[in-house]
């Protein structure tokens, strides 16, 4: 009897346990008939920022603006189930369920297209194949590079001051110093007044560590919000998001400093961290559209999908169009509503998969490679190109030995999950430059300013960027070529503490710089300065002493000289 009666509980327990499943689907509408909202009321579900970006840009409201009609919702909610998420772009929802025989119910009313099953049943990813995914620490890659600039620091005299834009970036100085990311630093353009929204899977202690005080004190940390549970702490969750965010927002100077520490920030979690589900693509839209509605400038999305939990949902590499993907459609839409999409290409470089994930693979947006310290190909990064054959990724940035803020101190590891939001940081930094531009300028611009422009692969793209560069192309000014007399650029003119020399080289040798004030004295000789092909930057520092007045710069390559003139303000 004392058996049978174990045998019961457990028979209860089971039928208990399987009666409380949840089953989420997507609900598809047919249209959006007779809602309460309109094109021309767009201030009625659009902020004034999100409404501004689309304004500069040229961007028309259209019916992809317009909300889910919420007659519609109610009538799914009233059926018996419950709405987790929205998505006005795909003009759906995504509701959770326990009892599936509604189903037809939802089906039959008029205004519904579709159902999907948007989630696997019973079946869950190993935690660590999560973690692997996002964060691939690996430490393998390929040893060959093609430098492109000389990353050359020129200073004065030791004992001169090194003035007050210098940031000590600590151990985060390669990852920024690569893309010429500092340069924009030390112009005044940290982020303020853009907003970057980071899409991810969680931000585990972002609202107590001391890398984000100045986020919180300065009120730059706009907001936050769970699309994976609704309502749920987003603080609890995953590290991956936290570290992420570091790379761009962290400000400890002396140990790291990232590469858009003034910017504003909303915290989007749409991944999670512990299964792999088709939902999650749904969640990167509404999280997508949710950065457009509040006016998001960017957004940073550190995450890619390719196979899910339950393999029927996988995507193959013909998907890889950027128009089949939930996610690439959505990201697609957002670059179409004026922000600027970064996002990492995925780690299965040396898998069996290789190729970039989902929503890597859509059309306007920066999709980004990893290197190491040495700008060379990270073995793990993935590869492309589109199924379309469109060029991915797009660019690079160092996500090998990157360096980001962990609980209690500094880390670093690998993955294009750091290479994205590095990258991000410093294109923020350039828009902020340059407002009146629009994010295709300036994704056309950091193509252009990269070392494989003009040779693009699968590999890396178009290359590194060099956001030095970016800016010269911005300001509608050629880089010129060093092998043409007087064809360098220095700026900017007038100076202050810093002076900055660009120009383009067709090859690599040596160079001599050197620094005159206006009666011929020489200031500054630099001999066997490396002249790199591609894009070159000199820095010179610690001009604070120089007195107010006319100064020259020569350049020797070989047999020819060129000289600028420059003025200390």
């Amino acid at each position: 009897m004392k058996k049978l009666f174990l045998l019961l509980v457990f028979v209860f327990v089971v039928i208990t346990a399987f009666s409380q499943t949840v089953f989420k689907y997507r609900i598809s509408f047919k249209n959006k008939n007779n809602s309460i909202y309109s094109i021309s009321n767009p201030s009625a579900f659009l902020t004034q920022k999100a409404l501004t970006r689309r304004t500069n840009q040229g961007i028309q409201i259209d019916m992809l603006d317009i909300p889910v009609n919420q007659w519609y919702i109610d009538s799914v909610v009233n059926l018996g189930a419950s709405c987790i998420n929205r998505s006005r772009w795909f003009n759906s929802i995504i509701i959770g369920l326990t009892d599936t025989t509604i189903l037809p119910q939802i089906k039959a009313l008029a205004f519904v297209k579709s159902i999907q099953l948007v989630i696997a049943l019973n079946k869950k990813k190993q935690p660590e194949k999560k973690s692997s995914k996002a964060q691939n620490i690996l430490f393998n890659a390929h040893k060959n590079v093609n430098p492109f600039t000389t990353n050359t620091e020129l200073k004065l005299e030791d004992n001169w001051s090194s003035g007050s834009k210098n940031i000590n970036y600590g151990q985060s100085f390669t990852q920024i110093n690569m893309l010429k990311g500092d340069f924009l630093h030390s112009q005044g353009f940290q982020g303020q007044g853009m907003t970057i929204a980071v899409l991810d899977g969680g931000f585990s202690q972002v609202d107590t560590m001391n890398a984000f005080d100045s986020l919180w004190l300065n009120g730059q940390i706009l907001g936050y919000r769970d699309f994976v549970s609704p309502g749920n702490n987003i603080f609890n969750e995953s590290t991956h998001g936290m570290m992420v965010l570091s790379t761009m927002a962290a400000n400890i100077p002396g140990q790291i400093v990232g590469t858009a520490p003034k910017a504003n920030y909303w915290l989007l979690r749409t991944e999670n961290t512990n299964t792999e589900n088709l939902i999650e693509e749904d969640n990167w839209a509404s999280g997508a559209e949710f950065a457009d509605s509040i006016g998001a400038d960017l957004i940073n999305s550190s995450l890619g999908y390719t196979t899910f939990d339950d393999p029927t949902m996988n995507h193959t590499y013909q998907d890889l169009n950027g128009k089949t993907a939930r996610a690439s459609i959505a990201a697609t839409i957002a670059a179409r509503k004026g922000i600027l999409v970064v996002n990492s290409a995925g780690n299965s470089g040396d898998g069996a998969w290789k190729y970039i994930g989902v929503p890597a693979d859509a059309d306007s947006i920066i999709s980004v490679g990893a290197v190491n310290a040495a700008m060379a190909y990270a073995s793990f990064s993935s590869t492309g190109p589109t199924s379309d054959a469109r060029i991915k990724p797009t660019v690079a940035a160092m996500g090998q030995g990157s360096t980001f803020a962990v609980v209690g101190g500094i880390g670093s590891g690998n993955g294009t999950s750091f290479a994205s939001p590095i990258l991000c940081g410093a294109a923020c930094c350039l828009w902020q430059a340059f407002p009146q531009k629009t994010n295709q300028e300036i994704i056309e611009a950091i193509k252009q300013s990269a070392n494989q422009y003009n040779s693009p692969d699968s590999l890396l793209g178009y290359g590194i960027p060099n956001f030095q560069a970016a800016c010269i192309l911005l300001s509608g000014n050629k880089i010129p070529n060093i092998d043409n007399e007087n064809n360098f650029n220095a700026f900017p003119n007038p100076f202050d503490d810093d002076i900055y020399i660009s120009y383009n080289s067709s090859d690599t040798q040596q160079v001599k710089i050197q620094l005159f004030d206006l009666t011929g004295k020489l200031l500054l000789s630099a001999e066997d300065v490396s002249r790199n092909y591609g894009y070159n930057s000199i820095h010179i520092k610690n001009t604070s002493a120089l007195n107010t007045g006319i100064y020259f710069i020569r350049i020797t390559s070989g047999n020819i000289t060129s000289t600028k003139k420059v003025l200390k303000k």
